[in-house]
């Protein structure tokens, strides 16, 4: 995804973007799309930027980038700004925001939705949170990729909404696998099913793009399992912080993890009809 929304950046005249990236060929297959640069070392990448964008995979990579001992922390200019558009955990983004603001560099979590293709339309959903004044200087890079821009709160508030989020898609898909199967089992034409009922009360993103594929038992359109199951294990994690029962979420976790354990994980979220008791 950061491919795509570091391209967007470079599409605007207002920005010199320079990338770096855990796999130099894919930084330099950037460089050589994009009116940018790419550089090798981490360190020459960050330390003349006003601003700083991450889009990782787990807490675990946002922590090696900026906290650890060869990390970026201690090579921002103070004013900076850190822009971690990874989806990660409530905790890590309070960790991070307390000890950028010890080198004088303001941090926002802005975890995104909207998947791959989201991020190559330019048309993502950014759930931010931190400081209002510190969001108002960044909002126009945040307009290069996002359609949609929030300011939910304070620092984390940005990855609880997207817990949130994933919480809801979570508990969609799982009634949508349940219908489906259910009238695979009653042998009811699915176009016709989805014709009557898409209209209706039962309507959603997930009915409309993935239930014709899901019948079809064809799982190859994006977010991946894999990536589910961290992010509804962070969400269990606060959970049990803030004492929400999860009962669902849990089952979906759980029903995910068995999969991805049968050879599953790379197949996208809607592959949950393909579990069985």
């Amino acid at each position: 995804m950061g491919y795509h929304m570091a391209g967007h950046i470079a599409a605007r005249d207002s920005f010199n973007v320079t990338v770096w990236n855990r796999s130099p060929a894919k930084g330099m297959a950037w460089e050589k799309e994009f009116n940018g640069q790419f550089k090798p070392d981490l360190k020459d990448a960050v330390i003349e930027a006003d601003i700083i964008l991450t889009c990782l995979g787990r807490d675990e990579d946002v922590a090696t980038i900026i906290l650890e001992k060869d990390g970026i922390l201690s090579k921002l200019k103070k004013g900076s700004i850190v822009i971690d558009h990874t989806t990660t955990s409530y905790k890590l983004a309070l960790e991070l925001s307390a000890k950028l603001k010890l080198q004088g560099v303001e941090f926002i979590d802005a975890p995104v939705s909207g998947g791959e293709e989201g991020a190559k339309k330019g048309i993502l959903s950014s759930m931010v949170g931190g400081d209002a004044e510190t969001i108002d200087l960044v909002k126009e890079i945040l307009g290069c990729y996002s359609k949609n821009i929030s300011h939910i709160g304070s620092t984390g508030y940005g990855q609880l909404t997207k817990m949130v989020n994933q919480i809801c898609i979570a508990g969609v898909l799982q009634g949508l696998s349940e219908g489906l199967q259910f009238a695979e089992a009653e042998n009811i034409d699915i176009d016709k099913l989805l014709s009557a009922i898409s209209g209706g009360a039962a309507q959603s993103w997930q009915m409309n793009n993935r239930a014709k594929t899901m019948h079809q038992r064809k799982f190859d359109f994006g977010f991946a399992i894999k990536w589910m199951i961290k992010d509804l294990g962070y969400v269990l994690e606060r959970s049990n912080e803030n004492g929400v029962n999860m009962s669902l979420t849990q089952s979906v976790y759980d029903h995910y993890s068995i999969l991805a354990n049968q050879g599953n994980e790379s197949k996208d979220t809607s592959s949950l009809i393909l579990y069985e008791d």
